[in-house]
């Protein structure tokens, strides 16, 4: 069920969180406001820049919260998430101001109270410790100024985030209509035109089918391939494993070194030289899956310039525990179209299946032409059956789209869908329903999946507009973090 709302809605995309969470305990974007003009401007928002140095300080404390290292900390994956979390700080910041957003004194208290470092504070009888209040507020670097605004300005945020989130395109009532609209059927019936069908009225001359060899001389053409020699290292169950791994040093190092001839290392360790002919780009053919030429990284090196121009051994490939291949191309076979001769049939097929295929859509505009003169006449189709996008029987893509399509006020109608390659179906829809039975918490859980996306697109065009009211311009793309930069 919930394949198909990911399938028809259009909207999932990455987008901001919908709750904003502060990225450092205790501290609003007040705390972020003081670096130097001098650093290098990665974006401004309203004006205002954020800084590298800013992304990098931002990165540093949220590593240390979440108990990561220095190394994370310089990631640019991380600090772009940073930077990303800061930006979005910014421009919700300027539309908080532009609004002119209030935050009561009760409500800020009650915020407060539900910090967990807030509430460590108060004594067993009730009493605030101020005293411990402000030596941490120093430790941190700030004063009670600043952290009340700072939290007021979480507030107002959350505030702003929350009433995007209550729009009415979010309302779980619009939800519940979307969901029922999926659960909808509709009584289809079927009417095919297959090439194949038609494949007995035609007959392309020998000038046509010359005509369409010349024309699309790269549909013949047989991809290169290889014929090649290769060496297998296998460890013996008996054998002890230092023993086997000084093999297998003996064998990467010979195969490498003397690097024109497998024999050396043949010789040495007593395997047989195999070969195999035709190999491909997808590998050998008719060969099991664990054969050492059905290997993906033996054939890309047989395919790399070192094997293939300059007809060097491969290095030694690890194909399974204990096995080792080494392998070099004795002949390429470069790719060339095949003569009319030996392709003449395939020519005849294609050129035969495409001309039936025009038959059979000539047909079906014909049929379809009558059909909606009078769509009442059912004379050809198959057997009636119930569909819904929830449950689509034989009906995917295109073929869905147009049949869920139909005004269900104006039936019994007609749709035709083309099938490139196979032909055309004409569809008859002459009845709507809801299903007789409707999976309840199926049905609330796919209505709360759309809503949550929803949510998703109307916030993202909220975060959009506030964007572009904000002038949000990019100015130095984020570059990876030097070495102890996060620390400065």
């Amino acid at each position: 069920m919930f394949d198909t709302v990911r399938k028809h809605q259009k909207i999932l995309q990455l987008v901001l969180m919908l709750f904003i969470v502060p990225s450092f305990a205790m501290f609003g974007i007040s705390s972020y406001s003081s670096f130097m003009d001098k650093e290098t401007d990665i974006v401004k928002v309203n004006g205002k820049p954020i800084t590298a140095q800013e992304v990098d300080m931002a990165a540093k404390r949220q590593a240390e919260r979440v108990g990561g290292n220095m190394q994370i900390a310089q990631s640019l994956p991380f600090r772009q998430a940073i930077l990303n979390e800061l930006l979005q700080q910014r421009i919700l910041g300027f539309a908080v101001s532009d609004l002119r957003l209030q935050v009561g004194k009760q409500e800020l208290v009650n915020s407060l109270q539900k910090i967990p470092q807030i509430r460590a504070l108060y004594r067993q009888d009730g009493t605030f410790d101020d005293a411990r209040f402000k030596q941490l507020l120093a430790s941190n670097g700030m004063n009670e100024e600043q952290f009340y605004a700072g939290q007021s300005f979480d507030l107002k945020i959350q505030q702003l985030v929350n009433s995007v989130a209550r729009t009415e395109l979010a309302s779980p009532k619009l939800s519940e209509i979307v969901s029922s609209l999926y659960e909808t059927e509709r009584q289809v019936q079927a009417l095919q035109f297959n090439a194949k069908d038609y494949l007995s009225k035609v007959n392309p001359s020998s000038e046509e089918l010359q005509a369409f060899y010349e024309a699309n001389a790269k549909l013949f053409e047989r991809p290169e391939y290889i014929d090649v020699e290769y060496i297998v290292l296998k460890a013996d169950p008996k054998e002890d494993s230092k023993a086997f791994n000084e093999k297998a040093d003996q064998f990467a190092n010979m195969t490498y070194d003397q690097s024109d001839s497998l024999k050396p290392a043949a010789d040495k360790l007593k395997l047989s030289i195999q070969s195999q002919k035709g190999v491909t780009r997808g590998g050998a053919p008719g060969v099991s899956k664990d054969h050492p030429l059905a290997n993906p990284k033996v054939i890309q090196s047989l395919y790399g310039d070192e094997a293939l121009k300059n007809k060097r051994n491969t290095e030694a490939v690890q194909t399974a525990p204990g096995v080792f291949v080494s392998a070099r191309v004795v002949t390429l076979h470069p790719a060339q179209v095949l003569p009319y001769q030996e392709v003449a049939a395939e020519v005849k097929r294609q050129v035969s299946q495409r001309a039936a295929e025009k038959l059979a859509i000539a047909a079906a505009s014909d049929k379809l032409a009558s059909l909606e003169k009078d769509p009442s006449n059912a004379a050809g189709f198959g057997s009636p059956s119930w569909i819904s996008r929830n449950k689509p029987g034989n009906l995917v893509g295109t073929s869905m789209d147009e049949v869920m399509s139909v005004d269900a006020n104006k039936l019994p109608a007609v749709v035709s869908v083309s099938n490139p390659g196979v032909g055309t179906t004409i569809y008859r829809i002459d009845q709507v329903r809801q299903p007789p039975a409707v999976d309840i918490k199926a049905h609330k859980a796919q209505a709360q999946q759309i809503q949550a996306l929803a949510a998703q697109s109307e916030f993202a065009g909220f975060m959009g507009y506030w964007r572009n009211s904000a002038g949000v311009k990019v100015i130095n793309p984020l570059k990876q973090a030097s070495s102890g930069s996060a620390g400065s």
